[in-house]
């Protein structure tokens, strides 16, 4: 009832007020001080390592070791972390090579990662922060680089390789849903903890503090620290599952390896299981001229596309070469079983369905341009004038690289993943000469000066349904398959009805 709910909203504030000005600075205190005490020993043990090979475990390394894991201890005690229950056995790295943790939600997820130096997969950036990076280094984590386009596929490898040193690394902990969720439920693992096709030991989190803070709920860090400090006791589950060895069907295919590891997983956290991803938080959110509408099919083949693999090895490289092939094939239409062929892939039922999605006319036949226009949209979010300058090559002519108006309306349309777009009153604002034809520098001057131009020309007039992704679209582009019940999941930046 709301008088209820308003006394306990008036305790916790009550009791932030009081923690914010007596134990939250003594806590934050001892936790900065615990952090300075353990760099020393990090930088000890981590001289003289290499990034390929193992070092001898020496009588000095191990003493460094323990008292890290003391040290760190002590700094989770002092922050309200006073006890940790631990369920299950952990399995030793020549067995299990892998760990899978889920749900993230939380920087304090790191507590198991802290108590077992696990090796983890982190931004290249994070080393060379100080103090933090030098205690990152020395649990010889697995860097991913951001400005590195090979960066996915050298991960991917590395991991590969330390999985089958039988047991000579020490065990990688991956969070297979690659990014924070308010814990509602469990949305689609990436494959990468899975490609090495080796067992895995699924580990669960439960934080039962209905009261923990979150990512999903306060994005900043300090106020996530803050009131995370503010509160006297922080409890903490961490459950070892049985180890899951794969057989050879999800050796093969590891996709399906992490969706039994997640079934799993969901079954013991008592929690839901989506087909959303962060991928598809990426493209509704993603900002620039060309923003995702609510309605757009684009989601239905981001999932299909990372279902069957098109997505993991994309890179602009891989754009360019696609969108090239494409305009070899201009003026031809492929049916599934050329389709298939371009893309290398036995037909498959996600493939079929895949090929429908861009079966405009209704005849088996789809213009591959259009394929590799939704495949740089969702590889690529953010980038929507790289899209469109992609696309405006496979459109226009050899002899004076223009397009026309059908051929705006059809980029246009793939690229917003809508039923129909009418583009008439946009081109004739591009096409001052009225020459019935414009170029990608004219298209790049027009939205210089209006970069909303999407919003303003072609979605201002139309009405966002207000059940979206459940009637199929006449362009053959479909989300009817999207279960509406999966949707009650939350992503970042989303919360439950409860919340």
């Amino acid at each position: 009832s709301l008088p209820v709910f308003s006394l306990s909203l008036s305790t916790t504030l009550f009791q932030i007020g009081v923690m914010t000005v007596t134990v939250f600075p003594v806590r934050l205190f001892f936790a900065v001080l615990l952090m300075l005490l353990a760099w020393p020993f990090a930088f000890a043990a981590s001289l003289g390592r290499s990034e390929l090979a193992v070092e001898t475990e020496t009588w000095w390394r191990r003493i460094c070791d323990i008292a890290l894991r003391g040290i760190m201890r002590a700094m989770w005690f002092c922050g309200g972390f006073h006890w940790v229950t631990v369920k299950g056995e952990p399995a030793p790295p020549s067995q299990a090579p892998i760990l899978t943790l889920a749900p993230h939600s939380s920087y304090f997820d790191a507590i198991p990662v802290t108590m077992t130096m696990a090796s983890i997969v982190m931004k290249t950036e994070s080393k060379n922060i100080p103090v933090w990076g030098t205690l990152i280094k020395f649990i010889r984590p697995v860097f991913v680089s951001r400005s590195d386009q090979d960066s996915r596929k050298k991960t991917v490898e590395e991991i590969k390789r330390r999985a089958h040193a039988g047991g000579e690394w020490p065990q990688i902990m991956i969070f297979p849903e690659g990014t924070c969720t308010n814990r509602s439920c469990l949305i689609t693992f990436k494959p990468g903890a899975f490609i090495p096709a080796v067992p895995v030991q699924p580990v669960v989190l439960r934080y039962p503090n209905r009261m923990l803070i979150t990512l999903s709920r306060f994005p900043l860090r300090f106020e996530i620290l803050w009131l995370t400090l503010c509160q006297f006791h922080n409890p903490i589950e961490i459950e070892y599952l049985p180890l899951y060895t794969p057989s050879e069907e999800e050796k093969n295919n590891p996709a399906l390896f992490a969706n039994n590891v997640r079934s799993i997983m969901a079954k013991a956290l008592e929690l839901p299981i989506t087909d959303l991803s962060f991928d598809d938080c990426q493209l509704s959110l993603a900002k620039g001229p060309m923003r995702v509408p609510s309605n757009s099919s684009l989601l239905q083949f981001n999932r299909l596309a990372r279902r069957i693999g098109l997505r993991a090895e994309t890179t602009d490289t891989v754009l360019e070469q696609q969108a090239s092939k494409a305009r070899k094939l201009w003026g031809y239409r492929l049916g599934l079983g050329d389709f298939a062929h371009y893309l290398d892939l036995p037909v498959t039922d996600m493939l079929t369905e895949l090929h429908s999605l861009f079966n405009q006319h209704g005849d088996g036949q789809i213009d591959i341009r259009e394929y590799v226009i939704a495949l740089s949209v969702a590889c690529q979010p953010s980038k929507a004038m790289d899209t469109l300058r992609l696309a405006f090559g496979m459109y226009e002519a050899k002899e004076d690289r223009a397009i026309v108006e059908k051929d705006l309306a059809s980029i246009l349309r793939t690229a917003l993943g809508v039923a129909e777009v009418d583009v008439t009153e946009l081109f004739s604002a591009i096409d001052t000469l009225d020459a019935g034809k414009i170029t990608h520098d004219d298209f790049c001057r027009f939205v210089e000066q209006h970069p909303d131009f999407a919003q303003e020309y072609l979605l201002s007039s139309r009405t966002t349904p207000s059940t979206p992704h459940t009637a199929p679209l006449v362009n053959g582009f479909s989300v009817a398959h999207y279960d509406m019940e999966e949707q009650t999941c939350s992503l970042p930046g989303q919360k439950r009805k409860e919340d």
